[in-house]
């Protein structure tokens, strides 16, 4: 899925990617909605569902209906963004925990999420290990910290990044939605987006197979749908036959030409 929206004096390019990768089952889900009532005002939402064979699909399902709903009711410029997606990710795990009572799975999600407002503020949440990164031109500025037991191995200094890709615990979650613990609500603000700014929602299917430096030359090199194309194909090849679902979101600013 691409879109193109247009809000003087900026265009906001966005698409986004889903690949089932080596898996029986997709789980991961994606989703980029653009506000009704308000233009340049979108939210971009990546789950990656755990749990069961329907399980893990029924969570992430769960996530983008929430959040779906949410957004509609959503005022920009007059309601706190930051506030809304607290609120995706509290009722989302409410919802998921509800679907659990009903079923004999565990239905878990990660959640990782952005919304640009048309003054072209940006803001952020997420839980588990699906990240957003912020990308000024070819450049990392940022990116979300999992809240996984690798990132805390990490954080005490016990392994390095490197490692952390090819930890046996590496699929270890500290935090998500679904779980019997409250979600961690992982909230970060960006005053202002610049022309040539990409944010990136994406799940470790996809993060796992590059460094920050090659995803930043992709999205600095190619529109976003074919940015998006082209990390899915890359991914895939990486993955040599044993890859997880993969799903990102991509959203660029550009100034009108």
């Amino acid at each position: 899925m691409a879109m193109t929206i247009v809000v003087a004096p900026f265009r906001l390019t966005a698409a986004t990617g889903l690949h089932k990768g080596d898996r029986a089952y997709q789980q991961d889900q994606v989703e980029i909605i653009s506000h009704e009532r308000t233009q340049g005002s979108v939210i971009a939402l990546v789950a990656d569902g755990m749990g069961g064979k329907s399980g893990g699909r029924k969570a992430a399902d769960q996530v983008l209906l929430t959040g779906r709903q949410i957004f509609e009711r959503f005022v920009p410029l007059e309601d706190d963004p930051a506030d809304m997606l607290r609120q995706v990710v509290q009722e989302s795990h409410l919802m998921i925990k509800l679907t659990a009572i009903t079923s004999e799975e565990e239905p878990h999600s990660t959640l990782a999420a952005f919304c640009i407002s048309p003054n072209l503020e940006c803001d952020i949440v997420h839980a588990g290990d699906s990240r957003v990164y912020h990308f000024r031109g070819a450049e990392m500025m940022r990116r979300t910290v999992d809240h996984s037991f690798v990132q805390r191995l990490i954080d005490e200094g016990k392994i390095n990044e490197e490692a952390a890709n090819t930890h046996p615990q590496s699929n270890l979650l500290t935090g998500c939605l679904g779980t019997h613990a409250d979600p961690p609500i992982a909230l970060w603000h960006i005053d202002k987006l610049e022309f040539g700014d990409s944010l990136m929602a994406c799940s470790d299917g996809l993060w796992h197979y590059f460094t920050p430096k090659e995803i930043g030359a992709i999205l600095h090199a190619l529109p976003p749908r074919e940015a998006t194309e082209m990390l899915i194909s890359k991914a895939r090849q990486r993955a040599r036959g044993g890859g997880d679902n993969l799903s990102l979101a991509l959203a660029r600013v550009d100034p009108l030409k």
